[in-house]
């Protein structure tokens, strides 16, 4: 009895959200581990690069999602916390097939987001040196470092999703002892993104896009399972 009250806490969390979780410290640990072990860029390899570059995979559209910065705890440590705090919750209402899938194109969709940015990026440097895109790309060994990493593209669709759900859950900001509510919470980040990207910020190495990605797929599928539960007489939102 007392070894099951022990683990009691992590085995009521729902089964996605756990290895979810699971998964992405595994992932965070063999970044760290392999290159110094065996010499495996895990983040090289699995890593979203842009399209054009010599280390483009399609997997990465995915794999990416499940990689965090090998130097930094805090980076893994705050997406984790937001799966866990926000993920479960979503995953209750939806159960697991639903936020799984949720989880995974709302990762894929900010992807997407990521890759047209740097798109528009590397076609203004080829405007500028009069070549094109094609040219820019063979000549600059720099677009092969262009890396993409990190859940939050998901986690922020999660905090759309729960803003969405729950509209007036009342949310607690680190160090402000006022409750906002969870709607406004998220129309805050959306915009603070928005601003972020678009005047990218000197030295920002953030990927504000695709956190707007991962918000944007997710309500166009909220919205679509929206409409399918009502037909079917379904009222969960």
């Amino acid at each position: 009895m007392e070894s099951r009250n022990r683990f009691g806490f992590f085995s009521n969390v729902p089964p996605v959200t756990k290895n979810l979780i699971i998964i992405n410290i595994l992932c965070w640990l063999a970044s760290i581990v392999l290159p110094r072990t065996v010499g495996f860029d895990v983040i090289g390899w699995l890593g979203l690069h842009f399209p054009g570059a010599s280390d483009f995979r399609l997997f990465q559209l995915v794999t990416y999602m499940f990689l965090h910065d090998s130097h930094s705890f805090e980076h893994i440590f705050f997406n984790m916390f937001a799966v866990f705090m926000f993920g479960r919750l979503l995953e209750q209402v939806w159960g697991s097939k639903r936020f799984l899938l949720f989880y995974v194109v709302t990762g894929i969709g900010a992807a997407i987001v990521q890759e047209v940015t740097w798109w528009f990026m590397i076609h203004s440097l080829a405007e500028a040196n009069h070549i094109t895109i094609a040219q820019q790309i063979a000549m600059d060994p720099g677009i092969n470092q262009l890396i993409t990493i990190g859940a939050s593209g998901a986690v922020f669709g999660i905090l759309l999703a729960f803003g969405m759900l729950f509209p007036n859950a009342p949310l607690f900001l680190m160090f402000i002892p006022i409750p906002i509510k969870a709607k406004y919470m998220v129309i805050g980040y959306g915009l603070i993104e928005l601003f972020m990207g678009v005047v990218n910020f000197s030295g920002d190495n953030v990927a504000h896009f695709a956190h707007l990605g991962g918000m944007l797929f997710g309500f166009f599928m909220i919205i679509y399972w929206k409409k399918k539960d009502r037909k079917h007489g379904e009222y969960l939102y």
